[in-house]
């Protein structure tokens, strides 16, 4: 399985183009996370992902993300809103696989992307990995979440 987790305590070189904002999901930067799984609708590891997820709602909502599913060139909102997204714009930019392979991807509220998976991720991995970053721990400090 490949995992490579793109935040951490080190310091961030901004020039560097793996740090910059995916201008294809620039509609969520500072309003939400978005996790982006990429495959088509016969990829069983995308659709163990999908369930995944989609099983736990609650914890989807309180760290504010948005699912969305990029199939070919279209893209489905499996959790959350999202409208006029270009399939083929967001896997270019993500570097994703061709496709009909299984990748996903974390991009922060930042617009960043804080992780990319080739198999499915735990939700409890997942929300470990959220729950690790500043603005989620500021997030939690505020008295209405």
């Amino acid at each position: 399985m490949s995992k490579t987790l793109l935040y951490g305590a080190t310091k961030i070189d901004e020039t560097n183009s793996a740090y910059a904002p995916v201008e294809s999901l620039a509609a969520f930067q500072w309003k939400n996370r978005v996790f982006v799984l990429f495959a088509d609708r016969d990829n069983a590891r995308a659709a163990r992902q999908e369930n995944q997820l989609l099983a736990h709602r609650a914890g989807l909502d309180e760290r504010d993300m948005v699912v969305l599913k990029v199939s070919g060139g279209s893209v489905r909102p499996l959790f959350g809103a999202a409208d006029a997204l270009d399939g083929e714009a967001i896997r270019r930019e993500l570097e994703a696989p061709e496709a009909g392979e299984f990748a996903a991807f974390l991009v922060g509220k930042d617009g960043t992307v804080k992780l990319k998976v080739s198999e499915p991720i735990a939700n409890g991995e997942l929300f470990a990995i959220i729950d690790s970053m500043p603005m989620r721990a500021a997030e939690t400090l505020k008295p209405d979440k």
